[in-house]
Order: structure tokens, then sequence, then C-alpha cells
């Protein structure tokens, strides 16, 4: 159980197992039978999560091992993931295929920050917003990301394309040449896997500013810019 806590504060919970999650979840084992044992062969007996989620906390709490307590824990826990499937499915697709529309979802959210963060938006085939995570938050300028920051959420989100976010705290959106060199570093290592970085874009109390209309960012296996982009990218309001 430590070693999964620990595998969970490292790299994230979407890196675990099924039969890892059923463990963190119960918490204990039965009697002879430890927590990773008793989730493998929960999983193995009902054929897998959906095979558990189809026996509501009745039929779960009669599997070996599972009392009235564990069973209802893991009930709830199926039904929040059925609750949170129908949230995410009700969702109208957000597109973000143009600068204008990606600075409109950043502003709110990072222009009055006192503190930079970093957000990588992950993108499907027609530049919907599959998933936004906060890859870097703090002090730290977008130069201290490595390229495994971006790509690794990148690829476990099967994105067909990203665009990165910071914002600048000084209120002042034009890049740094650290922005411009560590944006090279990422477009040339999203040309090795076939994950185009579509752009880059700064906001700021003053602004928003784009490295794609810097000309930072070029991806051969797309258009060289997004349609609609700001022509003059240092001006938004």
């Amino acid at each position: 159980m430590p070693d999964i806590r620990e595998r969970v504060l490292r790299s994230g919970v979407e890196t675990l197992s099924d039969e890892d999650l059923l463990s963190l979840l119960l918490g204990t084992g039965a009697v002879g039978r430890s927590v990773t044992e008793l989730s493998r062969r929960l999983l193995e007996d009902n054929l897998g999560l959906e095979g558990l989620s189809r026996l509501g906390v009745h039929g779960l709490s009669r599997q070996h091992g599972l009392g009235p307590a564990k069973a209802a824990r893991v009930a709830a826990a199926l039904e929040l993931g059925r609750r949170a499937l129908t949230s995410l499915s009700a969702i109208e697709r957000l597109e973000l295929g143009s600068f204008d529309k990606v600075a409109r979802w950043a502003g709110p959210r990072l222009c009055t920050l006192e503190h930079e963060e970093v957000w990588l938006l992950s993108l499907d085939g027609r530049n919907g917003l599959k998933s936004a995570r906060r890859i870097a938050q703090g002090g730290m300028h977008a130069c201290a990301l490595t390229t495994r920051d971006v790509l690794t959420p990148a690829l476990r989100d099967s994105a067909s394309a990203i665009v990165l976010v910071h914002n600048h705290p000084s209120g002042d959106p034009r890049p740094s040449p650290e922005d411009v060199s560590m944006t090279h570093a990422v477009a040339r290592a999203c040309e090795v896997v076939g994950v185009p970085l579509l752009d880059h874009v700064i906001v700021a109390r003053g602004g928003a500013a784009s490295l794609l209309e810097n000309d930072t960012v070029r991806a051969p296996s797309r258009p060289a810019k997004l349609p609609e982009s700001a022509s003059d990218c240092t001006n938004r309001p």
C-alpha cells in the first residue's frame, strides 16, 4: 500500500492499474489474503471493472473478503465514475482552434494570478479540447519545463495536437528569450513523436501573445497557422 501511494504522488493516479486502484480503495485485505491478492481475485472473478459495477452494493457485499463497509466504498467509487462520465458526455465540445479562443479560455483563469502557471491543452483531431492540465506553477518560468513534462501527459491523453499556455504576472505578455528557447525545444520534440505543438500562448493583464505569430512554432504536419489567429498578438485585452 505505501508503494502504491508513493506512485500516485510521484506519477499520478492515472498511471495505476485497475488492480492498484482497487487495492488503494479497499485499503486492507482479508484473512489469509493481501489487499493486492483480494483485488486481483475480485477483478478476475467478475471479469473486470464492468462486472464489478453490475453487482451493486448487495452483490459486492457477498464477494469473499468484502463486508458491507468495503462493498459500500467500492459501489460509491464506481458510481462516482459513472457520474463523472455522464457529466463529461453532457459538456458541450470546446473547440480551441484559434489564438483568440485559447486566449479567451486562458485569460480569466490566469491573468490575475500573482504567480506563474503553465498549462497544457491536449486537443483532438478537430482542435476540440480533450484535457487541460497545469504542468507547472509557482515562481517557475516556462524555460524550467522539460520536454518530458509536456509530452508525457499529452501522450497519455492521446492528444492529436497540443497548445501550451502560461501567464506573465508582470502584466507584459511579450515572450522572453527563455519562453522562445523552451518553445523551440518542445516543438522539435513534438515533431519527433507526431503530436504537433500548434501554439504557445502567453496571457497577462496587458494582453496576450502567440509564439506562433512570432514565427517560433512551426509544425510541418499541420497548417502553419491556426485559423482565425490574431494579427497583432501583443495588443489583445
